[in-house]
């Protein structure tokens, strides 16, 4: 359901619920008012019968049935321009005097729970009338009796009835009128919300220079404000994002330009070697400078190249024993570990996960070369792997100087690193954790970071399916 006629709707409920509870509210409370004051005048004239029965037998002797009924026969007690109609019964409910005719009335449902010197009252239905039925006990003739009487009350019935009718056809116009009055007030309120829609619909479409107008200050006038600011913010984060496409675009242009710079420094000190005789020392200092420059080149080529394969070629995945793979891999890179004065630790549990084998090696030496370079002589790198999940995990931890919080989402863009000048003396091209996140993408997979400041880095990498026991 829309927001609009969510909105139309709980108005007008809210305000039809409210407007009927308050007038059954006050409908039945002013029944209940005019009924109590009938109770009232019931039991101000059962007491003045009382009164006038005790003054009749008053200093007179009952002999029986016989003269309690003549002497209630002689009383005449006129209310609201009517005699009063009264009965008087004994404990079992049997009449021993009705005048008025209340025989229709059935004394024992009142009187049976009534003591003496207690009254009561109920209400009788039937017929189309409403009766209020009254009695009180007294005691004659040394037992207790009951004086009984009655007030139609069939009209006070009648006119909340009538009330109720009336109430439902106001409640129908009043329904009427505010459904009209809430369809106006939605739309008013919702109008600015088809605003911020409409733009943000035409924004999705690339028209990032949309804004709407804030016309008030209210919540929706914040939205509208909000989403301005939101708009802006995009839009510059767009420009900024293509500049840096371009910018990156200029990069790679010139990078490929740099590859040329020490291949022509290995051969100018080649020929330089070859052309005439030289020291020891300078002949070392040449070689150094070549052996370095060739390095740095290898490194270079070599992962260039292996981006540019990954976009032309389909690898085949095969089942490879997890554990001796990521012992192999961590052996091949002890020896340099080692020299180094660093630590290495394979715990590897025994599993089989679809991989490239060597595709896969490609991405932990990455890892395990980038954690001995963030790791000082005497720290330590932890090569771990586990099943999880039906699939397998591989983590590379290290004890190093770890990467700044603003910077570790961006270590696996191309050519990104870190620490630029420690990278580049290392041989480093800011290609490698390109390259890893591409192969485990490859692989069905996800690569993850974490790291803490001065305490080291752990690089996770998540295969997802294949891996068994």
């Amino acid at each position: 359901m829309k927001l609009f006629w969510k909105l139309f709707c709980s108005m007008v409920s809210v305000t039809v619920l409210a407007c009927a509870l308050v007038g059954f509210w006050l409908i039945n409370g002013q029944f209940r008012a005019s009924l109590d004051q009938e109770v009232e005048s019931l039991y101000a004239e059962n007491d003045m019968l009382r009164y006038a029965l005790s003054r009749e037998m008053e200093g007179k002797v009952l002999t029986g049935p016989e003269e309690l009924s003549r002497l209630a026969g002689g009383l005449s007690l006129t209310t609201g321009g009517r005699a009063a109609a009264f009965r008087l019964s004994d404990g079992d409910g049997t009449a021993l005097y009705d005048k008025g005719g209340l025989f229709f009335l059935k004394a024992g449902p009142l009187i049976s729970g009534l003591g003496p010197d207690r009254r009561g009252w109920r209400l009788e239905q039937g017929a189309g009338r409403s009766l209020l039925h009254g009695a009180s006990a007294m005691t004659l003739l040394g037992e207790t009796v009951y004086l009984e009487n009655c007030r139609d009350v069939t009209a006070l019935f009648s006119q909340r009835s009538a009330q109720y009718r009336s109430f439902f056809y106001v409640m129908l116009a009043l329904i009427a009128g505010v459904g009209l009055l809430s369809l106006l007030v939605s739309h008013l309120i919702l109008r600015p919300l088809a605003r911020v829609s409409a733009a943000a619909r035409k924004m999705a479409d690339g028209e990032l220079g949309q804004r709407v107008a804030v016309t008030s200050d209210d919540e929706l006038g914040a939205l509208s404000a909000d989403f301005n600011a939101m708009a802006q913010r995009i839009e510059g984060q767009m420009e900024a994002l293509a500049d840096a496409a371009r910018r990156e675009k200029e990069f790679t242009g010139s990078f490929a330009h740099e590859i040329k710079t020490p291949l022509t420094s290995i051969i100018g000190y080649a020929e330089l070697l070859q052309s005439r005789d030289h020291t020891r020392s300078q002949v070392r200092e040449s070689a150094g400078y070549i052996f370095r420059e060739g390095r740095r080149l290898e490194a270079l080529s070599g992962k260039l190249m292996e981006l540019i394969v990954l976009d032309e070629r389909d690898f085949p995945m095969r089942p490879v024993p997890m554990g001796a793979f990521l012992e192999r891999t961590g052996n091949a890179l002890r020896p340099t570990l080692e020299r180094e004065g660093i630590r290495l630790k394979v715990e590897a549990e025994e599993a089989t996960a679809l991989i490239e084998s060597d595709l896969m090696e490609t991405v932990c030496l990455n890892l395990l070369d980038n954690a001995r370079k963030a790791t000082p002589s005497g720290g330590k790198i932890t090569l771990t792997g586990r099943a999880e999940g039906g699939g397998y995990l591989i983590q590379v931890s290290d004890t190093g100087k770890g990467v700044p919080a603003d910077e570790l989402s961006r270590i696996t863009e191309p050519f990104y690193m870190v620490d630029k000048s420690r990278s580049r003396a290392q041989g480093g091209a800011g290609l490698g954790l390109a390259l890893c996140r591409r192969i485990v993408e490859l692989h069905g997979g996800t690569l993850e970071f974490e790291s803490v400041l001065g305490q080291g880095t752990t690089a996770s990498i998540h295969l997802r399916g294949g891996a068994e026991a």
